[in-house]
């Protein structure tokens, strides 16, 4: 049995995994997806790499900062640009290969169970059962339990445990996330998109981030993805993956200069839980001591993005030890 399960293999997760095992607890992670990473997702399109979740990071916190300099030495990441127009002084990070390659880096040495979707956490006399949908996994036994998957699908799991909130965390029931749409195309020729092959446009209606995958030094070929504008993918959300292409594909060619000829192959990715509207204000939430440490955790939690997951994730790992003493 472990001491610690750990309900997400996103950042947050492997980031608690590490930290809980560099203090000698025994750890295991269980994740829906096929493998870990969560919006550190990268796929393949025939001979081209696309990132369609996180693109890259930026660095504030110098905890944070510490940590990427030992991923720069491992050659795990590396500096893309300094801006996606004007140069403003602030590294963005890529992972080289893509950036699945970084979760792949911190799953090393972690036990990580895929393909399984936690269902309930049930307390129990001296710790905490948690249990799966569906019948290919039994319930795992563990005194403390991480669970870092969206704010609302952890409260899910809570609430068929049940797990009862107390007042100080019953506003977690209100947060709020943004919805991202993705289209991912390859094409046979390379469009301007400047130097970093990048362009962040929060104030257009339609595409918020469009980058060249080949430009930024990922892929083979030239692979676009288009991230949707928070308003113009929520009023798309309901569509169907084929008629978001027919909508969506006409607007991105036009955006970058290519015509529908150019285009291969175009894919759609929905991001349901892209990033919280107004994160929580704490790291993390201890919603129970008793019968063992309970935590949530994510980007949701003080900060969103790539750093606000890694600060979170320690944040919980740390939380747990403490309580467990």
């Amino acid at each position: 049995m472990p001491e610690v399960l750990i309900i997400g293999a996103g950042l947050s997760g492997l980031i608690a995994a590490q930290e809980l095992t560099r203090l000698d607890h025994d750890v295991l992670i269980v994740d829906k997806g096929r493998s870990p990473g969560g919006r550190l997702a990268t796929r393949r399109i025939d001979d081209a790499t696309l990132d369609h979740g996180a693109q890259f990071f930026t660095v504030r916190d110098p905890g944070f900062s510490a940590q990427v300099e030992h991923w720069l030495t491992d050659g795990v990441v590396t500096e893309w640009c300094r801006g996606f127009g004007e140069p403003d002084g602030y590294p963005r990070y890529r992972a080289e290969g893509g950036m699945n390659r970084l979760a792949r880096h911190l799953s090393r040495g972690i036990d990580i169970v895929t393909g399984v979707r936690a269902q309930a956490t049930i307390a129990g006399s001296d710790g905490w059962t948690v249990t799966y949908d569906g019948a290919n996994r039994e319930p795992d036994d563990a005194v403390a339990v991480i669970a870092t998957p969206p704010v609302p699908q952890s409260l899910e799991i809570l609430d068929a445990g049940p797990v009862r909130l107390d007042e100080e965390h019953h506003a977690l029931r209100s947060l709020r996330y943004h919805k991202v749409i993705a289209l991912l195309m390859t094409t046979d020729r390379r469009p301007d998109l400047g130097p970093t092959g990048a362009r962040q446009t929060p104030g257009d209606p339609d595409f918020s981030f469009i980058a060249d995958n080949h430009v930024k030094g990922i892929s083979a070929s030239p692979a676009l993805t288009f991230h949707v504008a928070h308003q113009r993918s929520d009023e798309l959300w309901e569509a169907s993956n084929h008629e978001l292409v027919e909508h969506l594909l006409p607007l991105a060619c036009e955006a970058v200069g290519l015509s529908s000829t150019d285009v291969g192959t175009a894919q759609i990715k929905k991001w349901r839980y892209s990033g919280p509207v107004e994160p929580w204000p704490d790291r993390c939430a201890v919603v129970a001591a008793s019968p063992g440490p309970l935590v949530l955790a994510g980007d949701a939690f003080g900060g969103p993005k790539i750093e606000g997951a890694y600060l979170s994730g320690l944040a919980a790992a740390t939380a747990v030890a403490s309580l467990l003493g």
